[in-house]
């Protein structure tokens, strides 16, 4: 193993997705104040110390530039970088694909920018089921059908699946839970235990405020 690899498999990742056109909002929700600063400013913050990269993913230049004026990398323990999706208005799929595309390390967590609740703690459960076999470690609410249960927006991705994201892509097939059940996902139950129901809860809508 090169010691590129080697140094990979330390890098925690996360992946903030910021492309969405937020109709249901009516407004860009990462920069929405709540609780006295911007959405996406609650998940920065329970990042701090516990990933390495974040990768925010934003729909264009312009967008980038609003961020930049209100997030400072130097208020956080780890790197910030402010991307272009490459694959606009399509969903978070191509999201997934352009983050992943730009990452350091093999693996990164993905998460909204509406997801204002996600813990610290959340962050290292799901990171430690990893394992050298799977492409995906995702969340599930029933046993009964995992993958229609599942948290596809606070799951963990090998960078090695953005060619089947590609494939994807190229046959207009956007729905992340198809790409789920192609690559080799581990699922993992929300048991309201070890991983917690309100881990989950986003903003969709100004009555969800």
């Amino acid at each position: 193993m090169s010691n590129v690899n080697k140094k990979s498999e330390n890098i925690k990742s996360c992946i903030i997705l910021c492309g969405g056109q937020s109709r249901r909002m009516g407004q860009d929700k990462g920069s929405m104040i709540i609780q006295d600063k911007p959405m996406i400013k609650h998940i920065l913050s329970t990042l701090n110390h516990e990933i390495n990269e974040v990768i925010v993913v934003l729909n264009d230049e312009k967008r980038i530039a609003k961020y930049k004026q209100f997030i400072n990398p130097d208020d956080y323990g780890y790197t910030v970088k402010f991307v272009e999706d490459t694959v606009k208005n399509k969903g978070p799929l191509p999201g997934l694909m352009t983050g992943l595309e730009n990452i350091n390390s093999q693996f990164a967590l993905v998460l909204p920018c509406d997801s204002p609740y996600v813990t610290k703690e959340y962050v290292n459960t799901i990171f430690n089921e990893i394992n050298a076999d799977c492409q995906a470690v995702v969340p599930y609410h029933d046993d009964e059908n995992k993958l229609k249960t599942s948290e596809p927006l606070h799951s963990i991705y090998n960078k090695n699946i953005v060619p089947e994201i590609e494939n994807l892509i190229s046959k207009d097939i956007l729905h992340i839970k198809g790409l789920i059940k192609k690559i080799d996902a581990k699922f993992v139950l929300i048991d309201n235990k070890k991983i917690l129901k309100k881990e989950f809860r986003n903003l969709n809508r100004p009555s969800d405020i």
